[in-house]
């Protein structure tokens, strides 16, 4: 198989871990910076160019697209998916998932259990709005934060009001979620890879901060989910199109809630909680999906 993979960083640790497993199976891969990629779009037939070459031949594409490249590489990845090329997740379930609040009313729409979250743009709406989601602490993101960042919990309503108004005043796009207490600062890590969650962590923050992210100082261990964190990890997913996911969620008073849905998860952090090679089991899905898309061989037809 001949791989690509797209990262504008081939010391990164995913990259890394995932040229590796590729290579120890006996594949070919190229890691292919997203910016530098550019293409022709036409009725004839479309072309993908790189560093002055043109780029051919492959079989399939794994993503690692950053969230502030995201329109530029997902239009690269569907520049691959329209020459054939195969993909664990298509450009469009990208977009879908970077977009948190596109992806949450999807979700919502599918039946998801999330915490309650209201959105609206007028600042003489601010007070209806927040009435709409009920009583403070409440938990401020912006649209298109990552790792944590843009994450703001307010205590009280004056505050929320006030931060809110901040976001205005930086016309930022964000979305304003009740606080699930009971959390504990605690949150689950589901990496979903084709119909499996393969790993799973639980992260806690650290003392006097509610955000469990790992790119925020907080810690990892491995867990056992219960079938109901499984059966919405996977409904997730799999409503978003993604083939690999890291589906995020609360433990909550009334079950398991989702919390977010990265397209692009870090490997490092679930591969040390864990134990478990989510690079290979990666590999060998996209190993899958391109057979698949081959078909049986010519002898296994004729029979």
């Amino acid at each position: 198989m001949k791989l690509a993979i797209l990262s504008r960083n081939l010391r990164l640790y995913s990259t890394r871990r995932l040229v590796e497993a590729a290579r120890a199976r006996g594949h070919t891969v190229r890691v292919l910076d997203p910016l530098r990629c550019y293409m022709r779009i036409a009725p004839a037939g479309f072309a993908l160019h790189y560093r002055g070459r043109a780029l051919s031949g492959f079989d399939a594409v794994i993503p690692r697209i950053g969230a502030s490249i995201s329109f530029y590489g997902t239009a690269v990845l569907r520049q691959f998916e329209l020459m054939g090329v195969v993909t664990a997740s298509p450009s469009d379930a990208v977009l879908r998932a970077r977009d948190k609040l596109r992806c949450l009313q999807l979700l919502a729409g599918a039946g998801v259990p999330m915490p309650q979250t209201v959105f609206g743009d007028n600042p003489d709406d601010t007070a209806d709005l927040l009435a709409m989601l009920g009583d403070a602490p409440h938990v401020i993101k912006l649209n298109e934060g990552a790792q944590g960042q843009g994450v703001v919990l307010a205590e009280k309503r004056s505050a929320a009001q006030s931060v809110i108004e901040a976001f205005r005043g930086l016309y930022a796009n964000f979305l304003v979620q009740e606080f699930i207490a009971e959390a504990e600062g605690r949150d689950l890590r589901c990496f979903v890879v084709g119909e499996r969650v393969v790993a799973a962590m639980e992260r806690r923050a650290v003392s006097g901060d509610f955000r469990a992210n790992l790119h925020r100082g907080g810690s990892a261990s491995a867990v056992r989910l219960s079938a109901a964190e499984r059966r919405l990890a996977l409904h997730a997913a799999a409503v978003l199109g993604l083939g690999v996911a890291g589906v995020d969620l609360l433990r909550s008073a009334r079950g398991p809630l989702l919390l977010e849905v990265n397209a692009s998860p870090g490997l490092e952090g679930i591969e040390a909680a864990s134990g478990v090679d989510v690079a290979t089991t990666i590999i060998r899905h996209v190993e899958r999906l391109v057979r698949d898309r081959r078909g049986p061989p010519a002898k296994a037809r004729k029979s």
